[in-house]
């Protein structure tokens, strides 16, 4: 539940920072977004979304070789839709980009390799709040085309319980979580990352259930670039 998932996140807070900082750096990167579409979680490839994530990440030694890792990241989630008609002359558009404030709390085992250098596989829960985004809709048939965009919707409801309030059909979840899995390579000056973020969370601010199957659900697919800062 989502109860859960935010005091796992507050206590593991709470040992990171009581722990040795050994790394903080600077991520940036692609993100490959979709939304689910069936109760099995199946998505349509020729839907996804190109965002990004930007952030500060910090990794916490617990051991040689496990770290804790968390931080804070703007990231973009979503998909589009495209539909053409009479040969590809004539068509409709959308998009669908939401940005969500998240903060991971990954559990990342090193495989040191030389000096410095390493592998590393992570996973863990994180938890994310709506801040902003922009639904677009571009259509063309014939002569005539039109194009509009709205800012996006979310909820002021509670994550602490089952209820949903202010919720409405046009408005999104404020509060997603999920489970991140991922690995990279550690080139001392230099970190590549790539991530696989399953939401657990019905986005629809009407969806009170989120347990009853796994359609309208976030996967974020991402590739980043971390800078460490004074390694």
């Amino acid at each position: 539940t989502m109860k859960k998932v935010f005091s796992l996140l507050m206590i593991t807070a709470a040992i990171s920072g009581t722990s040795h900082a050994q790394l903080f750096y600077a991520q940036g990167g692609l993100n490959l977004a979709n939304i689910t579409n069936t109760s099995g979680g199946d998505t349509e490839d020729n839907a996804t979304l190109a965002s990004f994530n930007t952030g500060l990440m910090g990794r916490f030694g617990i051991s040689k070789t496990i770290d804790l890792e968390s931080g804070i990241l703007l990231t973009g989630k979503g998909s589009k839709a495209e539909t053409y008609f009479n040969g590809g002359n004539d068509y409709v558009k959308a998009k669908f980009n939401p940005l969500y404030v998240e903060v991971p709390l990954n559990l990342v085992v090193n495989f040191p390799l030389q000096k410095n250098t390493g592998i590393f596989v992570n996973a863990g829960p994180y938890a994310a709040i709506g801040v902003g985004g922009k639904s677009k809709l571009n259509t063309k048939f014939g002569p005539l085309t039109s194009s509009s965009e709205r800012d996006i919707e979310f909820s002021d409801d509670d994550p602490f319980t089952s209820e949903q309030e202010d919720a409405g059909y046009n408005k999104l979840k404020r509060f997603d979580f999920g489970l991140n899995f991922g690995a990279g390579l550690d080139l001392d000056k230099i970190i590549l990352k790539a991530n696989y973020g399953l939401g657990l969370t019905k986005i629809g601010s009407t969806e009170s259930n989120n347990t009853a199957d796994d359609k309208n659900k976030y996967r974020v697919l991402s590739f980043s670039v971390g800078i460490p800062l004074g390694r």
